[in-house]
């Protein structure tokens, strides 16, 4: 046991150093935002800078500290650090404790100042107006596929994709009981239901399902009625004081959804990046092809095509596609120079790093 103790010593030690050099380093960026605020820049938030410290320190990294916890590590020390320049304000489709709460987490840290709204209409509204620096919302999801209505607020907004963001959706029964038999109702999100379908059918076959604006609203509902539950995040759970009957119910193994950060500038290149763009084609023989030759020929991957109706006109589309590479890459902006001639409508989204 005074082998234990005198590692736990050691350990104390090393804390104690930590904490000194994290005051260190936050004395530092406070003489940063001194001098950003002299030049009067107006985006204290440099998103390539916080890339560079994690490609460096993952380089770096030589174990046993595995990279992923050195990654969140370093999220929340980049939060506390920014947030004592100035505090990001961050809109997302809300409420409090859904996906894209989370995906916003996972992207700006805790010490980001968070503002649930209630569509995505209101978060791209915000960011435009500038009363938020940035939004979160979800653009794809693996099993239920694109979200039409992120698309079409692009088609209006003048708005980028700043950055991406992929989390794993887990999806759990939570009640304010214990056993399912007491359950009466059911309360998720459209997509969660359809997610966790074969689920529900063969555990809560004769319990009554009510579609809600959002998993967290399913948990708040389910907190109010000892009769009820809600499919939702474990988050959501420890947010409403929800005990979770069953955990990763939904049907697929391979649930993903994809988030993406807009903002008002573009990302500057990481190295590994992609680029979205909008486009509608002339209606002549063979339009889309012509379209899509110049990728191929300048071997430039597609990672995504998505087709969408023009509200205002019948039986026209526009497309989503993702490209792989930065705009500011030659063969990138050689093409999209080509495209520029052969489409209708063309507009570039924003080029930003690739999820990791």
């Amino acid at each position: 046991m005074s082998h234990i103790n005198t590692l736990r010593k050691e350990i104390d030690k090393i804390d104690s150093r930590i904490l000194d050099l994290l005051n260190k380093r936050a004395a530092i960026a406070i003489k940063i935002g001194a001098e950003k605020f002299k030049v009067k820049r107006d985006n204290f938030h440099v998103p390539d800078r916080e890339i560079d410290i994690y490609k460096r320190l993952l380089t770096l990294n030589k174990g046993p500290f595995p990279n992923n916890s050195l990654r969140a590590v370093y999220r929340e020390i980049l939060s506390a650090t920014l947030s004592i320049e100035k505090p990001l304000k961050i809109a997302y489709l809300g409420p409090e404790g859904t996906f894209t709460h989370l995906a916003g987490l996972k992207q700006f840290g805790s010490s980001a100042n968070y503002m649930p709204l209630k569509n995505i209409e209101r978060v791209f509204i915000d960011v435009e107006k500038r009363r938020a620096d940035y939004g979160v919302v979800p653009i794809e999801n693996s099993i239920e596929g694109i979200v039409n209505y992120t698309l079409d607020m692009f088609i209006i907004s003048h708005l980028n994709i700043c950055a991406e963001i992929l989390l794993e959706i887990s999806h759990n029964l939570l009640s304010l009981e214990e056993e399912t038999t007491k359950i009466r109702k059911v309360y998720s999100h459209p997509h969660a239901l359809a997610q966790c379908k074969s689920w529900i059918e063969n555990n809560l076959a004769d319990i009554s399902l009510h579609e809600v604006s959002s998993t967290a609203r399913a948990a708040e509902l389910a907190s109010q009625n000892p009769f009820t539950c809600a499919i939702a995040s474990e988050s959501a759970a420890s947010l409403y004081g929800l005990k979770a009957i069953a955990t990763d119910i939904s049907d697929s193994t391979n649930n993903f959804t994809r988030f993406i950060v807009i903002g008002r500038e573009f990302s500057k290149k990481s190295g590994k990046d992609k680029t979205s763009i909008l486009f509608s084609i002339k209606d002549k023989p063979g339009g889309l092809f012509h379209i899509l030759e110049p990728f191929a020929k300048k071997e430039i991957n597609l990672t995504r095509i998505e087709s969408r109706p023009i509200k205002k006109k019948a039986w026209e589309y526009i497309f989503f596609v993702d490209m792989e590479g930065h705009i500011s890459d030659k063969k990138v902006n050689s093409v999209l120079d080509e495209l520029k001639q052969k489409c209708a409508y063309l507009k570039v989204l924003g080029s930003y790093p690739v999820s990791v």
